[in-house]
């Protein structure tokens, strides 16, 4: 059996003498979708950055690829080719759209920049049109394909995904998960997604694992978790827009 790409075992996680990760057991192969659900302050956001290096983890390990990343910056998990998309996009709101896919593209080989940012702007034809307009001027769904732009622009094995359809009207939320499905089916992309929109996600994924209080509850297929009584009563009765 081939080893993940991705696994998390054991991992606890603390905000001060607060624990957020109570030893959390997760796994990613490559060129999967994996989505994690769960309630508000369940630990979903926290598990993400705790996988990118803040905070780091307190106990258990992080295997990316074989090797340990448990103790490792984030910029070092950077150049290992993991790229993160964060909750609230957290895009440059001064810098243009062009100057942030460049900060993007600061750990990739600039030989391929070019041809990376035709991918980006195929992928999402808006920010074409927006290259030297401010981040900050965007509206809300072209700041998000501006953030999953930034951060494919790395060239990641793995993309980690944030809420990525937080605030987004449904037609615009739609178009995300059409780019990251494209995205895993053509370029055999890697996805770790964080979603409030538990149907839409468990739609898309090939894998889901379900959080609550910091412990994984549950874990299946996405058809699967889509079929069980209690994610339906839990995650899925407002969420199918």
């Amino acid at each position: 059996m081939t080893e993940p790409l991705l696994a998390i075992r054991g991992v606890k996680s603390f905000y001060g003498n607060i624990m957020a990760l109570k030893g959390v057991d997760l796994h990613i192969n490559e060129g999967e979708i994996v989505t994690l659900i769960g309630a508000n302050g369940a630990g979903k956001s926290t598990l993400m950055m705790t996988t990118f290096g803040n905070p780091r983890a307190r106990e258990g390990s992080i295997i990316f690829d074989g090797r340990d990343i448990t103790k490792m910056s984030t910029y070092e998990i950077a150049k290992l080719r993991i790229a993160q998309s964060p909750e609230g996009r957290r895009i440059f709101s001064r810098m243009t759209v062009l100057e942030n896919l460049q900060m993007g593209a600061a750990v990739a080989d600039p030989a391929h920049f070019k041809d990376d940012l035709a991918r980006v702007c195929a992928l999402f034809p808006r920010l074409e049109k927006r290259m030297t307009q401010r981040g900050g001027t965007l509206s809300g769904g072209e700041q998000q394909m501006l953030a999953i732009s930034r951060a494919l622009m790395s060239r990641p094995r793995l993309l980690l995904l944030d809420e990525p359809s937080l605030g987004l009207a449904p037609l615009l939320a739609k178009q995300i998960f059409s780019a990251i499905r494209e995205l895993n089916e053509r370029d055999r992309l890697t996805v770790f997604l964080v979603e409030q929109n538990a149907y839409r996600a468990l739609k898309l994924a090939h894998r889901g694992y379900v959080i609550v209080n910091g412990l994984i509850t549950l874990t299946g297929s996405g058809r699967e978790l889509l079929e069980r009584p209690e994610v339906r009563a839990a995650y899925l009765e407002a969420g199918r827009h």
